[in-house]
Protein backbone atom coordinates (compact mmCIF):
# COMPACT_ATOMS: atom_id res chain seq x y z
CA UNK A 1 0.00 0.00 0.00
CA UNK A 2 2.17 2.99 -1.27
CA UNK A 3 1.83 5.66 1.51
CA UNK A 4 4.07 9.21 0.62
CA UNK A 5 4.34 11.99 3.02
CA UNK A 6 4.15 15.31 1.67
CA UNK A 7 6.61 18.17 3.53
CA UNK A 8 6.93 21.34 1.16
CA UNK A 9 10.05 23.40 1.89
CA UNK A 10 7.36 26.64 1.30
CA UNK A 11 5.85 25.31 5.10
CA UNK A 12 7.51 24.96 8.51
CA UNK A 13 9.51 21.59 9.02
CA UNK A 14 6.95 19.73 11.08
CA UNK A 15 8.97 16.30 11.10
CA UNK A 16 11.26 18.15 13.96
CA UNK A 17 8.04 17.86 15.73
CA UNK A 18 7.37 14.16 14.65
CA UNK A 19 4.57 14.66 12.44
CA UNK A 20 4.19 15.57 8.34
CA UNK A 21 2.11 18.19 6.58
CA UNK A 22 0.11 15.40 4.33
CA UNK A 23 -0.09 11.69 3.49
CA UNK A 24 -1.08 10.98 0.39
CA UNK A 25 -2.53 7.33 0.30
CA UNK A 26 -3.70 5.36 -2.55
CA UNK A 27 -5.37 2.63 -1.61
CA UNK A 28 -6.51 0.58 1.45
CA UNK A 29 -9.29 -0.29 4.53
CA UNK A 30 -9.76 3.01 6.74
CA UNK A 31 -9.60 2.44 9.73
CA UNK A 32 -10.79 5.08 12.46
CA UNK A 33 -9.71 4.78 16.20
CA UNK A 34 -11.86 6.31 19.16
CA UNK A 35 -9.81 8.62 21.13
CA UNK A 36 -7.05 6.65 23.54
CA UNK A 37 -5.42 7.99 26.65
CA UNK A 38 -3.21 6.68 29.27
CA UNK A 39 -4.88 3.61 30.80
CA UNK A 40 -4.33 0.12 31.18
CA UNK A 41 -7.47 -2.74 30.04
CA UNK A 42 -8.54 -2.01 34.54
CA UNK A 43 -9.09 1.95 33.16
CA UNK A 44 -6.04 2.86 35.79
CA UNK A 45 -4.60 5.55 34.42
CA UNK A 46 -1.21 4.22 34.52
CA UNK A 47 1.19 7.80 35.00
CA UNK A 48 0.61 11.03 36.57
CA UNK A 49 2.70 12.71 33.12
CA UNK A 50 2.48 13.41 29.80
CA UNK A 51 5.29 11.38 28.84
CA UNK A 52 4.11 8.28 30.52
CA UNK A 53 -0.01 8.96 29.60
CA UNK A 54 1.41 9.30 26.07
CA UNK A 55 3.24 6.37 25.66
CA UNK A 56 0.25 4.08 26.89
CA UNK A 57 -2.01 5.62 24.42
CA UNK A 58 0.02 4.59 21.87
CA UNK A 59 0.42 1.17 23.46
CA UNK A 60 -3.53 1.19 23.50
CA UNK A 61 -3.45 2.37 19.51
CA UNK A 62 -0.94 -0.54 18.52
CA UNK A 63 -3.13 -3.07 20.14
CA UNK A 64 -6.03 -2.00 18.35
CA UNK A 65 -4.35 -1.48 15.03
CA UNK A 66 -2.83 -5.25 15.55
CA UNK A 67 -6.84 -6.38 16.23
CA UNK A 68 -7.46 -5.11 12.32
CA UNK A 69 -4.08 -6.43 10.92
CA UNK A 70 -2.40 -3.57 11.22
CA UNK A 71 0.36 -1.40 13.15
CA UNK A 72 1.64 2.31 13.76
CA UNK A 73 3.28 2.12 10.08
CA UNK A 74 -0.40 2.31 8.64
CA UNK A 75 -1.71 5.34 10.30
CA UNK A 76 -2.39 8.33 8.39
CA UNK A 77 -3.65 10.96 10.50
CA UNK A 78 -3.29 11.88 14.37
CA UNK A 79 -5.55 14.16 16.36
CA UNK A 80 -3.51 14.62 19.47
CA UNK A 81 -6.01 16.74 22.39
CA UNK A 82 -3.49 18.19 25.11
CA UNK A 83 -4.87 19.27 28.52
CA UNK A 84 -4.60 23.32 29.10
CA UNK A 85 -2.73 21.76 31.85
CA UNK A 86 0.17 20.50 30.50
CA UNK A 87 0.20 23.58 27.46
CA UNK A 88 4.05 24.02 28.20
CA UNK A 89 4.60 19.87 28.35
CA UNK A 90 4.07 19.66 24.45
CA UNK A 91 7.85 18.33 23.97
CA UNK A 92 7.28 15.43 25.64
CA UNK A 93 4.67 14.60 22.85
CA UNK A 94 7.11 15.52 20.01
CA UNK A 95 9.47 12.94 22.07
CA UNK A 96 7.27 9.82 21.66
CA UNK A 97 6.33 10.46 18.32
CA UNK A 98 9.46 10.75 16.86
CA UNK A 99 10.20 7.38 18.68
CA UNK A 100 7.04 5.66 17.14
CA UNK A 101 7.41 7.11 13.93
CA UNK A 102 11.08 7.69 13.19
CA UNK A 103 10.31 7.80 9.17
CA UNK A 104 7.53 9.34 7.02
CA UNK A 105 5.67 9.92 9.87
CA UNK A 106 1.77 10.91 9.75
CA UNK A 107 -0.08 14.26 9.23
CA UNK A 108 -1.31 15.41 12.45
CA UNK A 109 -3.46 18.44 14.51
CA UNK A 110 -2.59 19.24 17.90
CA UNK A 111 -5.61 20.64 19.74
CA UNK A 112 -5.08 22.64 23.46
CA UNK A 113 -8.29 21.50 25.20
CA UNK A 114 -9.62 22.84 29.01
CA UNK A 115 -9.70 19.23 29.92
CA UNK A 116 -10.41 15.46 29.24
CA UNK A 117 -13.39 13.28 30.60
CA UNK A 118 -11.30 12.50 33.64
CA UNK A 119 -8.98 14.93 35.45
CA UNK A 120 -5.93 13.17 35.77
CA UNK A 121 -6.16 12.51 31.34
CA UNK A 122 -3.48 14.68 30.04
CA UNK A 123 -3.41 13.81 26.47
CA UNK A 124 -6.29 11.84 24.43
CA UNK A 125 -5.27 10.43 20.57
CA UNK A 126 -7.49 9.60 18.29
CA UNK A 127 -5.94 8.30 14.74
CA UNK A 128 -6.64 7.07 11.55
CA UNK A 129 -5.10 4.46 9.52
CA UNK A 130 -5.39 2.45 6.34
CA UNK A 131 -5.13 -0.58 6.55
CA UNK A 132 -3.52 -2.58 2.69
Amino acid sequence: MPITTINPSTVFNSLQYGFSQAVEVSSGRRVLLSGQVGVDEQERTVAAGLYGQTVKAFENIQSILAGTGGDLSHVVMMRIYIAESVRDEQDQITRVLLERFPDNPPASSWIIVSGLSLPQWLIEIEVEAVIP
